[in-house]
């Protein structure tokens, strides 16, 4: 059973950083693009950022670029990082692993979720 588990949220102040894993397992995902998606309660899920399966190609939101930065490991469980700086209240939300991303739209893997709250 393929399975995608997030960890990392939590509550942090503007101008801050956190970092997010998601730990896939169940399958190989050695050629997935893998995604990061947020939703809010104001906003439908929305793309955050995408990594390829060689980790050497990456794709950002616009209003991500520049603070966030998506990366991978696959020795041993694939895991995918997202490594978030200079927080703002904006990016607060359910962030959520997904693969294979296609052009930034989801596939049919989703993790359960990590909640994000930036206050101000």
């Amino acid at each position: 059973q393929v399975s995608l588990v997030e960890s990392g949220g939590g509550l942090v102040q503007a101008g801050g950083s956190l970092r997010l894993s998601c730990v896939g397992s169940g399958r190989t995902f050695s050629n997935y693009y893998f995604g990061w998606f947020r939703q809010n309660s104001t906003k439908e899920r929305e793309f955050v950022a995408a990594i390829d399966w060689t980790g050497d190609s990456t794709d950002y939101a616009d209003s991500v670029k520049g603070r966030f930065t998506i990366s991978r490991i696959d020795a041993g469980p694939t895991t995918v990082l997202l490594q978030m700086n200079n927080l703002s209240p904006d990016d607060t939300g359910v962030y959520y692993c997904n693969a294979p991303v296609i052009s930034r739209r989801p596939g049919k893997y989703w993790g359960k979720g990590t909640q994000v709250t930036v206050s101000s």
